[in-house]
């Protein structure tokens, strides 16, 4: 029985090889795991045990589907982020790990500055998992997270109820600022927005090209989203607060000059993702 396992997972991780598929055996494993609701450690100590002719269709199923190159995230409507599972669809981005940069920039300021019950804006929500992970991570802090997809709000809120945080989280539909009371103020706002310029948009791989076309296309040169959050994010910030967000490929100097250009903006530091890409920017502001 673990002999047919094994050959079941090497015939399917060769379709996904022939594919193109990276690292095409841990996601038959993983694909296994999902449909027979066990661990990868368990995987070949229960899963002889476990695999039906029903797990073998469904197996056969999503690794044609996977061989087009659509996301196995969307397939198994999961998402693995800070070592909690979410749930996702093609309503909202697949988390990255470069994302996770942001989130550990943002646990590291507040822990530095003793920041009590801070108060965070997470723009642009998707599936939730800035909000629930900080939520999850800090305890006790209050978070509003908006966006302009009512159907991402609703996947973000399945998210933070099945990870306890929906207590802790506000949710608001609002078009970056737009659904936000001028005296609301907030010690960090944080954001994975938009970043990718329209030539840009042309050349992605298709797993990318799944995403929300809105979660991704940020004009001519990537900038729009970020050129409003540079704007409008000051107004909305606490004394001594920061704006935290994501950006792309090489726009680490072009944000920079932006900056430059608003008497408001006091600082700005530039974190390194593990691929020593500049990913994060963190802004200080001494004028609203």
């Amino acid at each position: 029985m673990t002999d047919r396992l094994a050959g079941l997972i090497s015939l399917k991780a060769g379709i996904l090889e022939e594919a193109g598929i990276d690292q095409a055996r841990a996601e038959i494993e993983l694909i296994l795991c999902h449909l027979m609701k066990i661990d990868r450690l368990h995987l070949y100590l229960d899963g002889p045990s476990l695999l039906t002719g029903s797990i073998q269709s469904r197996l056969d199923e999503i690794v044609k589907q996977r061989a087009t190159h659509y996301p196995l995230q969307y397939i198994l409507e999961e998402a693995w982020f800070y070592g909690r599972k979410f749930h996702v669809s093609p309503a909202v981005m697949v988390p990255t790990p470069e994302t996770e940069v942001l989130c550990e920039t943002t646990i590291g300021f507040v822990h530095e500055k003793s920041l009590p019950k801070p108060r965070i804006l997470d723009l642009g929500v998707g599936s939730g998992v800035i909000a629930v992970t900080l939520a999850k991570e800090l305890g006790d802090c209050v978070i509003l997270a908006v966006d302009c997809s009512q159907e991402a709000l609703a996947i973000a809120k399945r998210n933070a109820t099945d990870l306890g945080t929906v207590d802790t989280i506000e949710f608001r539909q609002s078009d970056f600022f737009s659904a936000i009371a001028a005296n609301e103020k907030f010690d960090l706002i944080l954001s994975n927005p938009p970043y990718i310029s329209e030539k840009e948009y042309e050349t992605l791989p298709p797993e990318v090209l799944a995403d929300p076309k809105t979660a991704l296309l940020a004009g001519k040169d990537g900038l729009d989203a970020i050129r409003v959050i540079v704007r409008e994010a000051p107004k909305y910030l606490a004394p001594g607060g920061r704006i935290i967000f994501e950006i792309g490929y090489r726009q680490a100097k072009l944000v920079a000059d932006l900056t430059e250009a608003d008497d408001r903006y006091q600082s700005i530091v530039i974190i390194k993702d593990l691929n020593d890409i500049d990913r994060v920017v963190i802004l200080s502001c001494d004028k609203r």
